[in-house]
């Protein structure tokens, strides 16, 4: 992941970059996306959530600006929030974070994204290995496997078993 010149959280925040980039102390980091089994597995993930979270008041947001800290920006694959932004960008900790995985992603990088969303107050963070199909999540008291493939996060369980045979019923 390339990493640039510093630049002015302001400019940060004025430009559009597409895709967009996290914004770490003043260094913009790329990140890694547009592999279409990220791509699927996100939708599919996006729109179980959805479906689950209708009822409960809770909504669901793919690639929203979370800032994390005063100086840091991450850019999360999928945010379950509970209530509406007073801008643009999220400054209060979503319910969940998900981050899936692509196959340049490198375990320091991600973990460095996760201990951001951890210390911004995110209860829980999957992370979700599309391509081995093994997903974690990580909470303030540590990482757990999925047991299973089955994720928590306060009221949402997710069977992720359930995402892959349809997408593996999908591939034909």
């Amino acid at each position: 992941m390339a990493r640039t010149a510093l630049v002015p959280i302001e400019e940060y925040l004025r430009t559009s970059y597409d895709p967009d980039v996290d914004y770490v102390d003043g260094a913009l980091e790329e990140r890694n996306l547009g592999e279409f089994e990220h791509a699927l597995v996100q939708a599919k993930i996006t729109a179980w959530l959805d479906a689950q979270c209708l009822s409960k008041r809770l909504f669901v947001v793919t690639e929203a600006r979370v800032q994390v800290a005063p100086s840091r920006f991450r850019i999360p694959d999928i945010c379950l929030m509970r209530g509406w932004p007073k801008s643009g960008i999220i400054t209060v900790p979503p319910l969940l974070c998900v981050e899936i995985l692509s196959p340049e992603d490198r375990l320091g990088r991600v973990e460095a994204r996760i201990r951001d969303f951890l210390a911004f107050g995110v209860p829980a963070v999957w992370a979700i290995d599309p391509v081995q199909r093994r997903a974690w999540t990580y909470t303030k008291d540590g990482v757990e496997e999925a047991n299973g493939s089955v994720l928590k996060a306060e009221e949402i369980v997710l069977d992720l078993g359930e995402i892959f045979s349809e997408i593996d019923k999908l591939r034909g």
